[in-house]
Formats: structure tokens, C-alpha cells, sequence
């Protein structure tokens, strides 16, 4: 599976700005995804750049050896989640690199094929999980949660006001026979606050707070910062694309708390965000915010 038909790069031209990509430079993207950045900086750091390419998705990393083949030599592609950064670096030889890459959430192809259970624009299995191989699938959650703790979830990761009410909604409808699929779920959140009224689904805010629960997104976001920081060289880039709120106020506390200790020059002092050509043509860049920082003595 080639890269372009597996997802669209956000903020490509961008991000390889904001990297400063050169020949010869050693660079880590986090998140690989289907290799469409990575392509990109490894043609930037031509003929002689690297780059160390992790994600948790099997299907990821199959469409990004595809899109890599032609940088075999210099790209190293690795299973693993970007939370062991620090210790993927030591095992493949990137202790210290010129440039880090970030590009949080789900790719276009993983909201776009139903056996994931991404997304609720078609049904499928209540799954959610980057790495279908571990841990537990969104469907757990919300059949075996108590009420509090999933409208606790819901508004804490959601940011959705009407918690309380889909969780109690959710609760009677499990209670008639589990939630398994997608489309189960979005019907329920749908009854819950009386069909869609907006531009956005009804179980929007309640889909993105179970795929971060079920993926520890925030938590492998504040642990892998530091390692990030860490692993850069002097006048070496960080660079991340976030797509919510909670993971942008995530990045700009880190990068603030880091230059004010003298170790970060924060070199976007508001978010870069898609130009009103890629929005038309990308919708997930839409809601993209780059953020970019580099590493001081």
C-alpha cells in the first residue's frame, strides 16, 4: 500500500520548514504513519539524512515500508509506541538527532476503514485501538465502566458538557445487550442529545474521548516531551501537529516550561494552521496546529 493511498501528510511543506531539514541530518518521526512526512524530510536531507520511523500500527508501518523503499538505507522503520522514544533511540543508534516529529491522533486511513471502529460515519466493531494487538477496545469500556467513571471519561477527554447524560444513556442501552459496534454507540450518544443539530456528529466529542482513553494518548504525549527535549541536539527542531485542545494546551505548557528553563527557543509564538487551500482539499488538517521549538545550550 503506497503512502498516498494511505494518508495525506498535514502541513507537510511546513513541517519540513519548521525541521530545517539538511543533508546529513538524523531525524526521529514519532508517529510514521503511512511515511508521507517522512518521504518528504528524507528527500529534504538528501543524499545522505536518516531517519528513525516508530508507530504502534501494524498496517502503518506496512504502508510505510512501501512509501520508504527507495530510502531503505537510511530509513529505519520500528514497531513500537513513541512513549519509548528514549530507549528506541538507544536501541537504533539516534541518541542524538537533528529534528523530532510528532503528528498526533488518527491517520485518514485508520478513521476510514470500519474494521478499526474509529469512526462512526460507518459501522463496525467498537475497537479504537492503534495497536490492535494490546490492551483493551473501546466496546470494554463503555459495557463495563460505571456510569460515573464513563461520563467522567466523556467530559474529561471530550470535553463534552453532556457527560452525565450519555453515560446514564449508555448505561440503559448496555443493559438491553452490549454496545459492540460504532454505529450502536453513535445511535445511542445521538438519542442522548436529540439528533444532530450542528455541524458536527451528536458523538463526536464522545468517540475522540474513547479513542484517547483507550490509547493513553495524553499520557504517551507528557511522557514522551521530555525524552524528545532530551534527544535533541543543539539547534535540533521538535516539531508537533496537534488536532484538539487538550493536546495543543499539553505542547505549549511543555514547550513554555522548557524555555523558561533556558533549554527551548519556541520558534512559532502562535500555532501554525493549515492555509485555506490544504483545508479544502485535507479536511483532517482542518484542525491541525504545528508548534516548533528548538533546542538551546
Amino acid at each position: 500500500m503506497s503512502q498516498s493511498g494511505y494518508h495525506q501528510p498535514v502541513l507537510l511543506a511546513e513541517v519540513l520548514a519548521g525541521l530545517a531539514a539538511r543533508a546529513g541530518g538524523r531525524y526521529i518521526d514519532g508517529t510514521l504513519g503511512g511515511g508521507g512526512h517522512s518521504a518528504a524530510i528524507l528527500e529534504a536531507s538528501s543524499p545522505d539524512g536518516s531517519i528513525l520511523g516508530i508507530d504502534t500500527d501494524q498496517e502503518a508501518l506496512a504502508a510505510a515500508r512501501a512509501t520508504l523503499a527507495a530510502y531503505e538505507t537510511r530509513a529505519t522503520i520500528v514497531h513500537g509506541n513513541f512513549r519509548a522514544m528514549a530507549e528506541l533511540a538507544q536501541q537504533h543508534g539516534f541518541e542524538r538527532v537533528d529534528g523530532i516529529l510528532l503528528d498526533l491522533g488518527v491517520s485518514s486511513h485508520q478513521l476510514n476503514t470500519p474494521e478499526r471502529g474509529f469512526s462512526f460515519q460507518s459501522d463496525g466493531p467498537l475497537d479504537m485501538r492503534l495497536d490492535p494487538s494490546s490492551g483493551e477496545a473501546a466496546a470494554d469500556l463503555v459495557n463495563a465502566l460505571p456510569e460515573g467513571k464513563l461520563a467522567d471519561l466523556i467530559h474529561q477527554y471530550g470535553e463534552e458538557h453532556a457527560a452525565r447524560r450519555i453515560a446514564r444513556f449508555i448505561v440503559e442501552a448496555r443493559r438491553r445487550g452490549p454496545i459492540d459496534t460504532t454505529g450502536e454507540l453513535a445511535a445511542v450518544v445521538s438519542r442522548a442529545l436529540g439528533g444532530q443539530r450542528g455541524r458536527i456528529h451528536p458523538a463526536t466529542r464522545t468517540f475522540q474521548a474513547l479513542r484517547i482513553a483507550v490509547n493513553g494518548e495524553l499520557a504517551s504525549l507528557e511522557a514522551v516531551l521530555p525524552q524528545a527535549i532530551e534527544l535533541l541536539a543543539t539547534g535540533g527542531r521538535l516539531a508537533i501537529i496537534s488536532f484538539h485542545s487538550l493536546e495543543d494546551r499539553i505542547v505549549k505548557h511543555a514547550l513554555r516550561a522548557e524555555a523558561q528553563q533556558g533549554r527551548l527557543a519556541i520558534l512559532t509564538k502562535k500555532p501554525i494552521e493549515a492555509s485555506d487551500d490544504e483545508a479544502r482539499t485535507n479536511a483532517r488538517s482542518r484542525s491541525a496546529k504545528l508548534r516548533v521549538a528548538e533546542r538551546i545550550e
